[in-house]
């Protein structure tokens, strides 16, 4: 009469025993706080599977915010979920775990052959991925330190197909477990990434790639590879962002062929934002010191199967580094694009850089890359290195069609030579569409090959030390409009050249120009 009883009561205690963490840690007003499923925070033990099991708590229920309170928290792969908050708090620092741990997660199988390189390819290799979610916010005042991520690993490119894309059957390879991405997100809807700051990112601070509806905001990231990518999406918002990376881009929007299909790049804006190339760390601890390479930028490409569409860049500041880039070599379309008040100090390189170019990183292109429609207006560029100040460059027959460039003072370093302004550059062809690789230009202002109607209005450009090349050049022009533009020139030095294939031209005030 009494067993049942007692049966009962050992059922209850196996029944408490048995339940999973996630109940036993009930949330206080939809927090899960990773240290009540185990997470130590103390950088030495690793807390990737207490987080984990703290997302899994928080989506088993519905959705919540999981906390990382002040502490270091040493992690491998954390698994992103939808509805799913991850809070980084003040004082809370991420921390990516040695390679040698092994607590990075296998990179994911990919089909076929990849047009683009390991880096952009897998995403489960990374210290904190989603795919296919709803709803991913990522935010708080801590920081997320990469750690051992790595910026290169050659093994992804040969595992993809990267590096032999036109060998019908590369060798095979078992997954690995590099990581090598802070954050990671793929063909995910509603993604918020907000106030974090993130030291040594790895090959990508941040990686979206085939996402829709993104905000970056307010987000710092100091790092010595590409601070964040913006690949195959659609409907995003960056803003109010810093972002230092001495040795790739800053902030970049691709389009790569990632997805197996060419997705476009459309309807995004970048604003109030600050791109920078002095060496890692020293954004952060504020002594600012100038890489030798400093890349930093804003760049549009190179990876454009796709292509870019509907694109506004406004209220941004470059420093020690490249200027913008717009770059479409990879069979798509970049068109619509609104650039507007940029200031830009020691600029490597260049200030602005258009090109497109037949690289073709894409399956069955079926017709050349194609730029038209550009406005960039309300830029001061100061500091320009010799090499070279606008470059404007088309391809023979397929020219970049309705660029305007208005109110625009670009001060160059100077010290062209004679010789200088008689180089006949190469054409980009199918090279990697880096300013680098054509040199030294012609002119020290503006240079435009293989343009139709371009229109140049209310430029000023001058030097620091005398430049004995031309203002600006033009080759294979058709409808070349010029108004208000005033350039400094050395003694008996023409500050145009225009070529034989030059025509349709409207010159207006703008002295030393007008009897052409």
């Amino acid at each position: 009469m009494h067993v049942f009883p007692a049966i009962r009561r050992l059922a209850a205690v196996v029944l408490v025993l048995s339940w999973p963490l996630a109940v036993l840690a009930a949330p206080k007003d939809g927090v899960f706080n990773v240290r009540d499923f185990g997470a130590k925070g103390d950088g030495q033990n690793l807390d990737g599977p207490a987080i984990n099991q703290a997302i899994d708590a928080a989506a088993s229920a519905g959705g919540g915010t999981v906390l990382l309170p002040a502490g270091t928290y040493l992690s491998g792969s954390i698994h992103l979920q939808s509805n799913i908050h991850l809070l980084i708090d003040t004082g809370a620092t991420l921390l990516g775990a040695p390679q040698n741990l092994n607590a990075y997660d296998e990179t994911e199988s990919f089909p076929g052959i990849a047009y683009q390189d390991g880096g952009h390819t897998y995403f489960h290799n990374s210290l904190i991925w989603g795919e296919n979610l709803t709803n991913v916010f990522i935010s708080g005042h801590g920081m997320i330190n990469g750690g051992g991520l790595v910026r290169d690993a050659k093994i992804l490119d040969e595992m993809c197909g990267y590096e032999h894309f036109q060998t019908p059957n590369p060798k095979t390879y078992p997954p690995v477990r590099i990581g090598n991405k802070s954050i990671a997100l793929k063909l995910c809807k509603g993604v918020v990434i907000r106030d974090v700051t993130i030291f040594h990112g790895g090959h990508f601070a941040i990686l979206v790639t085939g996402c829709d509806n993104v905000t970056i905001d307010n987000v710092t990231i100091d790092t010595d590879r590409d601070g964040m990518d913006l690949d195959c999406c659609r409907n995003t918002i960056v803003s109010n962002c810093r972002v230092n990376s001495p040795h790739d881009d800053g902030i970049c929007p691709k389009s790569t062929y990632a997805l197996g299909e060419a997705r476009i790049t459309e309807n995004l804006t970048i604003v109030n934002c600050q791109v920078s190339g002095f060496e890692e760390g020293t954004l952060l601890d504020g002594t600012l010191k100038p890489a030798r390479n400093g890349f930093g930028r804003i760049k549009f490409g190179t990876e454009s199967s796709g292509g870019f569409r509907n694109c506004t860049v406004a209220n941004c500041t470059f420093r020690s580094c490249h200027g913008l880039a717009l770059e479409e070599v990879d069979g798509g379309i970049l068109e619509n694009i609104a650039i507007n008040n940029l200031t830009m100090t020691d600029v490597l390189d260049y200030a602005i850089y258009i090109t497109t170019g037949k690289r073709n990183r894409s399956p069955q292109i079926t017709q050349p890359s194609r730029v038209r429609n550009i406005l960039i207006s309300n830029v001061i560029a100061d500091g320009v290195s010799k090499m070279s100040g606008i470059q404007i460059m088309g391809l023979p027959g397929q020219p970049v069609e309705g660029v305007r460039l208005d109110n625009i003072r670009l001060i160059s370093q100077g010290g062209g030579t004679k010789h200088d302004a008689a180089i006949t550059p190469k054409e980009l062809g199918t090279g990697y569409p880096e300013p680098k690789g054509l040199g030294t230009l012609p002119a020290y202002g503006i240079f435009a090959r293989h343009v139709r109607g371009l229109e140049l209005a209310n430029l000023n450009l001058s030097f620091q030390k005398d430049d004995f090349r031309p203002a600006v050049a033009f080759v294979d022009a058709d409808g070349l409009e010029i108004d208000n533009l005033k350039a400094q020139v050395s003694d008996g030095i023409q500050p145009a050249v225009f070529a034989d294939d030059v025509k349709n031209i409207t010159i207006r005030n703008s002295p030393g120009l007008e009897d052409r």
